[in-house]
Formats: C-alpha cells, structure tokens, sequence
C-alpha cells in the first residue's frame, strides 16, 4: 500500500488471501513478538441480541500469511481460534483492535448489551499472552 494514500501502490501489486469463511469480516492485523495475528470476525453482525458475531485468530511469520489457528488450521479454510464470543450480557463482540497503554495491552470491540435491550456499545478487554503466544482476553466479571 502507498503510505501516504492507504491505497495499492500500483494497479498490479499483489493481493494476498488471507482468510475465508461464510460469513467473515472486520480484519485487523497486529505484529507480536516476531509473529503478525490476523483477528477477524466470524458471524452475523447487527441483529442486536441476535448476533452472532464472535472473534477469531490466527497466526503467521509472515505478514502475507499463511496464518494458522491453535489447532493448525489455515484461516484461508475457516480455521480461527476464538479469542472472545457472546457470555451473558456481553453479545457478538466485533472489530477488535489493541492498544497498549502503560504496558497494558487492550483489546477495544463493540458488543450488544442484552442487560440494556441490545444497545450497542464499547468494549476494552484486557489481554493478555499465553505462554505459547496466543492472545486471551480478561471478561470483566458480571454484574
């Protein structure tokens, strides 16, 4: 992509396929210690309570992929490990992005709150690296 513009460099440069699945959206890419995750959402979006949404991951020692989930399947045949879904009032989390502030790594989604009739609103999710570098998240507890 051409820095300044966000857009392809030139009109033949090389698309990469990422990943696959029937219903697959919201990618975000986040280099992590030598390796590059590919977060994505899997799922139906804006149904309120009703979604589906959940987000998934996998990873890849390249930027351009191959990216590969906790069980080794490839993303570009709907493989993803679930890195947070719908718990109680928390539903179809989507469009994760991290932030890291003082250390702390952040995880930002939205969500349907089903303890406020499906509003939807704004998440930031610790996270956290297990020791085999896969990314977890910390659920705040429920009220």
């Amino acid at each position: 992509l051409d820095p300044s513009s966000g857009k392809r460099i030139a009109p033949d440069s090389p698309i990469y396929l990422l990943a696959h699945y029937d219903s697959i959206e919201a990618a975000y890419l986040y280099p992590h210690d030598g390796r590059y995750y590919l977060f994505v959402n899997h799922g139906m979006c804006c149904r309120g309570t009703n979604s589906t949404y959940n987000i998934r991951v996998g990873r890849s020692e390249s930027v351009t992929g191959p990216y590969y989930d906790k069980n080794g399947v490839n993303l570009l045949l709907g493989g993803g490990s679930l890195v947070v879904g719908s718990t109680n009032e928390f539903i179809g989390p989507g469009h994760a992005g991290i932030i890291t502030v003082g250390g702390t790594n952040w995880l930002s989604c939205h969500f349907y709150n089903a303890l406020h009739r499906g509003r939807p609103s704004l998440a930031l999710l610790r996270l956290r690296w297990d020791r085999d570098g896969w990314p977890e998240v910390e659920m705040p507890a429920r009220k």
